[in-house]
């Protein structure tokens, strides 16, 4: 890779980097809970990509949350995937919020705001419910701008960062793991990823479940030699 010149470089702006948050519903729900997201919803846990395991997800549902491995594969594919919707234009709803990561290891963060944005009647007053409005006529940059100068959201994040049944790892240890968020806009399912340059509108959504199960299972079926998948959906609370 070409090293910037002395003068681009003292113009980049240092790289931001979090602690990655752990897949665990319990993290994501205090997280979301104490910022205003009603109550009567929270994080659980999906326990396997079959229709078995998938009819015991409580519904309804508003998103859906997917761990998966970063590998040479799914690199690959997430390459190739960027050249061919380059060059045949989506069709993407207005009504979808997207914004681009630029914070290392905050794709955990990300993809909470990404459920919450695309599901504004979940939340109440609240740190998310402040991001999500001054974020509303940006641009997906600028909305990355948005949540790097957000020390609140850098204090939320490295708290709940902390509160994982597992030891975070330290900030200079590469983590191989990245998660997205899928939600249902205009009955369309939509895959929302800060890593990409843009969402990805995988068609026509009749269940999110279902329709977000199937991607995911293509995931796993491309790079079937790692065992580092799981989902978490966004659901409805039993009273």
């Amino acid at each position: 890779m070409q090293e910037p010149s002395p003068q681009e470089a003292s113009t980049q702006k240092p790289k931001i980097k979090w602690l990655p948050l752990e897949g665990n519903p319990d993290v994501w729900n205090t997280i979301a809970h104490k910022h205003g997201m009603d109550t009567h919803w929270g994080f659980t846990d999906i326990f396997g990509f079959d229709p078995e395991l998938l009819a015991f997800v409580p519904r309804p549902v508003a998103a859906i949350i997917f761990l998966y491995p970063i590998t040479e594969e799914s690199e690959k594919q997430r390459h190739e995937e960027e050249a061919r919707l380059t060059k045949r234009e989506q069709d993407i709803s207005p009504q979808v919020m997207f914004f681009k990561q630029t914070i290392s290891n905050a794709c955990g963060m990300m993809a909470l705001i990404h459920s919450l944005a695309n599901n504004k009647g979940l939340l109440g007053p609240g740190l998310f419910n402040d991001i999500i409005k001054k974020a509303k006529r940006l641009s997906p940059e600028e909305r990355a701008e948005l949540l790097e100068g957000c020390e609140a959201l850098a204090n939320v994040h490295e708290s709940g960062a902390q509160e994982g049944q597992t030891k975070p790892p330290s900030l200079e240890e590469e983590v191989s793991l990245h998660f997205v968020c899928f939600v249902d806009v205009d009955s369309h399912l939509y895959e929302l990823d800060g890593r990409k340059p843009f969402p990805i509108n995988h068609g026509k959504c009749t269940d999110l479940v279902e329709c977000s199960a199937k991607v995911m299972r293509k995931f796993i079926e491309r790079d079937p030699g790692h065992q580092d998948y799981s989902a978490m959906a966004l659901s409805k609370l039993s009273e």
